[in-house]
């Protein structure tokens, strides 16, 4: 086991989404082959949480930012001093003794990232290879109009940045427990989930024959598709070279 520290932000927890209509949005992924993750008391509002394997999507019927990247790490409030040194200005902090810690704030393009001090779901027995209707789970991609302050940002808090990549410009950044990459807003406006796949094309012909709605997208390759949840989250559906 390596004895090196955790990154800043500690480990990826999920991606946080504000629903209106959990029912519907539990169903949707349900149909994608998602599974269920057993959740814990931790917040008082409806929340769920589904996956397939590798993305963990968290369905919260509140109000307030999304999507929100949500991160855990024990010991939030000792490393308060570490976020300030790293020149992350904290718009949300909870640090008290008597409640739930969590810290907040945004990346350089306005996104939001959360950190907490605990798991909020239970681990989900199921195989990363064991992948949803969509394709294996790539990367959450974000709208960023400056790649070059994204990649400043996010290197230091644990991703390593590559090269713009084809056949749409995206700077893609790795990590131990997410990928992340950043699209220019002419793409789409909005947050990305990124599915890719050999044969896409085959995957996206039997979703629509299950009777979902899906809309072409030439900017992202051939035979690449958007398909919307009932919240509004986008996902990408796109070819292995994307």
């Amino acid at each position: 086991m390596s004895g090196a520290p955790l990154p800043l932000l500690g480990t990826f927890h999920e991606l946080s989404i504000v629903v209106q209509d959990m029912r519907a949005s539990v169903e949707f992924y349900e149909r994608l082959g998602f599974s269920q993750a057993t959740t814990t008391d931790t917040f008082t509002h409806p929340y769920g949480v589904l996956t397939d394997g590798r993305l963990f999507v968290g369905l919260h019927e509140r109000p307030g930012p999304s999507p929100v990247l949500c991160f855990v790490r024990a010991g939030i409030a000792a490393a308060l001093p570490q976020f300030a040194a790293a020149g992350i200005e904290l718009s949300v902090r909870h640090t008290g003794d008597e409640e739930f810690n969590e810290v907040g704030f945004l990346d350089p393009a306005g996104h939001a990232v959360a950190v907490l001090e605990a798991r909020t779901y239970s681990p989900v027995d199921r195989a990363e290879s064991a992948v949803s209707l969509c394709g294996d789970f790539a990367e959450v991609s974000l709208p960023a109009s400056n790649f070059a302050a994204a990649r400043a940002f996010w290197e230091p808090l644990g991703f390593v940045a590559a090269d713009e990549a084809a056949p749409y410009p995206h700077l893609a950044l790795t990590s131990d427990h997410l990928d992340l990459s950043f699209h220019r807003p002419r793409l789409q406006t909005q947050p990305l989930l990124v599915f890719r796949d050999a044969q896409m094309a085959e995957r996206i012909a039997r979703l629509r024959e299950r009777g979902f709605e899906l809309l072409a997208c030439p900017g992202a390759g051939n035979g690449a598709a958007f398909l919307e949840s009932p919240d509004g989250t986008m996902l990408l559906l796109a070819g292995a070279d994307a």
